[in-house]
């Protein structure tokens, strides 16, 4: 099958801590400017954590919060917004979503919590581009060493149950994977990313030590990976945004 008409494939992930910044009464709205910020990374796909569906606290007291859930939102013109919740919490519910100019052709969720304290899970989606079918999952693994490995385990198996081997497969998101521990494992499960040099940097924004942030793929070859910093990004999320380009095989 011939690849699509573009050479490359762009993909970026954020983290958008709910679309909400600060502490008490210098909390800020951000969701507005995330929209700006989302549009200017031009990618074709954009995997989204941490994005609200509702709260009702947080709707009564910003005068702009938006009338629709965040996801939709965020989608920039001729995007197709996709979302799956991971998390309810006493005024509402939060979870992963996926932004294609690409049309969408299935979804699909996987609770991916390890214990009590932390929700978790994936959105698996099926995009069509042009000629060929892609699938994208989009993560958000946990807090702790031995719940990220468990989850990375549950990936392994969810995917060789729901992902045929031959297909283009993204898995990508807030790994919490400080030093890039979980590479091994991905690998393993035939995923690979860019490595740049010097490493990426994508938390905290204000002042980025590490990666916590990954786009890998399979069947796609990794060709670069970026992080743009500057305050108008650290103001929005306590991550910057990493978008990962990758060339058809």
């Amino acid at each position: 099958m011939k690849p699509p008409s573009n050479p490359t494939l762009r993909i970026a992930t954020y983290n958008i801590a709910k679309g909400v910044q600060g502490i008490g009464l210098a909390r800020r709205l951000e969701i507005h400017n995330l929209g700006l910020a989302v549009e200017q990374l031009d990618a074709d796909v954009v995997c989204l954590q941490e994005v609200r569906k509702l709260h009702r606290q947080l709707a009564r007291r910003f005068a702009r919060w938006p009338d629709e859930p965040q996801a939709q939102f965020l989608a920039p013109p001729g995007y197709e917004a996709v979302y799956e919740t991971n998390a309810f919490t006493r005024h509402g519910e939060h979870g992963n979503a996926l932004l294609s100019r690409w049309p969408v052709v299935s979804q699909q969720h996987e609770d991916m919590s390890d214990h009590p304290l932390e929700q978790r899970g994936l959105l698996h989606v099926v995009l069509r581009i042009e000629r060929r079918v892609v699938h994208v999952v989009v993560l958000h693994l946990g807090l702790i060493a031995g719940s990220r490995r468990r989850q990375i385990e549950q990936l392994g198996q969810y995917l060789q149950r729901e992902v045929p081997a031959d297909v283009p497969l993204v898995v990508a998101g807030d790994f919490n994977d400080w030093g890039g521990q979980l590479r091994p494992a991905m690998q393993a499960l035939q995923l690979q990313d860019y490595r740049a040099t010097p490493p990426v940097r994508t938390f905290p924004a204000r002042l980025p030590v590490t990666q916590l942030d990954y786009v890998y793929a399979r069947g796609l070859v990794p060709l670069s990976v970026q992080v743009p910093h500057g305050r108008i990004w650290w103001r929005m999320s306590d991550h910057l945004p990493l978008i990962a380009e990758f060339a058809w095989p």
